[in-house]
């Protein structure tokens, strides 16, 4: 009895200390980055018959928004990683196009490669930094640009205040199932001016696709399925953040009106 009295002593006053605890530790919030992704497909410039038809050469358009307080100065936590799938019956063809290396990017700039190794139109972008106590939202521009091995490597610019460029290769392998191709690269932690916090993106904005003539006929590195399924082509990507987290948000692009 008095060995049962002492035990209940000791737990209520366990009880005790743990309340007290947590009635004078702070809380602990926990925030996940909010990802929106759009895709739409849009005509090729100076190529008749291309766009949102089934079967018909294109470019995409991609939307991403990131939205987020985890990082002081109420921006989102950086960027680390992206995987983007793309749907079942895309054909992607990267014979034939020029090429430019990632090494030509960082040592001497988007100017130094070729016109026609760009696999975009300059796109935009919105990046976030706090700078002496300062919350700072800059625009950037967005270009991607046609590497060796059939990859693609995409360069951002926020030129200032921000002062940040980063350039990010990724791979591009065959998919399966509701998806043809998966893209996959790793983001650096991106520099900002001295004693700032690594840069948050928040926005991009780029159209991805281009074309050559061979032969009278033109090649176009993106060509949309012939049939599209009901509710219209899945999407999917999943984002990878500097505080951990993954974050998969997925879209249905509207099926096309049209055939070629």
């Amino acid at each position: 009895m008095m060995r049962m009295a002492s035990t209940r002593r000791a737990l209520l006053g366990l009880a005790v200390a743990v309340a007290g605890v947590l009635a004078i530790s702070p809380a602990v919030a926990s925030a996940t980055p909010k990802v929106t992704l759009k895709a739409v497909p849009v005509p090729l410039k100076g190529v008749p018959g291309s766009g949102d038809i089934l079967g018909a050469p294109a470019a995409v358009e991609f939307e991403m928004t990131i939205r987020g307080t985890e990082v002081t100065g109420d921006s989102p936590s950086q960027l680390r990683g992206v995987n983007v799938w793309a749907p079942a019956g895309v054909k992607l063809h990267s014979a034939g196009f020029v090429t430019c290396t990632l090494s030509t990017l960082e040592l001497k700039g988007p100017e130094a490669c070729p016109k026609k190794s760009q696999a975009s139109a300059l796109g935009s972008g919105e990046a976030s930094d706090t700078i002496a106590g300062e919350p700072i939202k800059e625009k950037a521009t967005v270009q991607a640009f046609f590497a060796p091995k059939g990859e693609l490597i995409f360069y951002a610019n926020a030129p200032s205040p921000i002062s940040a460029q980063v350039y990010v290769g990724g791979t591009i392998h065959p998919s399966s199932g509701l998806y043809a191709y998966e893209f996959e690269a790793e983001v650096p932690l991106i520099e900002s001016v001295p004693g700032a916090a690594a840069v948050s993106t928040e926005a991009i904005d780029i159209k991805v696709g281009s074309s050559y003539k061979k032969h009278g006929k033109t090649v176009s590195y993106i060509t949309l399925p012939n049939k599209c399924p009901k509710g219209g082509f899945p999407l999917k990507a999943e984002l990878k953040f500097e505080s951990g987290e993954s974050v998969v948000t997925e879209y249905k692009a509207p099926c096309p009106k049209k055939k070629k």
